[in-house]
């Protein structure tokens, strides 16, 4: 059930995202693609990885919405079906190779690496909401170049770090 309300709520916050945000960059999908394998490859905590590919859900429905936007592909459900079809397409695969969904592989009774989707969706909607909140107090200009880059890569980072941390120290476990 709790898996139920989480993906119904995942689902709704890039639709508000998407209405927020100008066209995703490819760079900020790229850095994120870049951060989950390297996290992988690093042995890093699952929640840590998690928040990568979280971001990059996030990140390629609102370049696949925006890409049919302006080929003026339109659709009922369009903007849901591919959120909900991004989601499927990461996470499926996860439980399919006994990556996520282990007894002890978990956080308050959800998967480490669910945990960290969930928190990675968030956040980078979160930063990019905050980015178009920057630019329109700066004449929608950035503050420098490639603002939108910084700001959501930067709030990953931090957060990975922040939970590499927390682990380091063992505090949540």
């Amino acid at each position: 059930m709790a898996y139920i309300l989480i993906f119904s709520f995942l689902l709704f916050l890039p639709l508000t995202a998407t209405k927020a945000v100008a066209p995703i960059c490819v760079v900020c999908t790229a850095a994120v693609s870049a951060g989950v394998g390297f996290s992988r490859w690093l042995g890093i905590d699952d929640t840590i990885t998690g928040l990568w590919i979280g971001a990059l859900a996030v990140s390629v429905s609102l370049l696949t919405i925006n890409w049919l936007t302006k080929k003026n592909i339109k659709f009922f459900g369009r903007q849901p079906l591919i959120i909900i079809f991004y989601y499927a397409l990461l996470i499926w695969p996860l439980y399919h190779y006994n990556l996520a969904g282990h007894y002890l592989n978990k956080l308050g009774g959800v998967d480490k690496l669910i945990l960290g989707i969930i928190i990675g969706s968030l956040a980078f909607a979160a930063s990019l909401v905050f980015n178009e909140y920057l630019k329109k107090k700066n004449d929608n200009k950035g503050y420098f170049p490639f603002q939108k880059v910084v700001v959501s890569v930067g709030a990953l980072l931090i957060l990975s770090l922040a939970l590499y941390l927390i682990y380091n120290y063992k505090l949540l476990q």
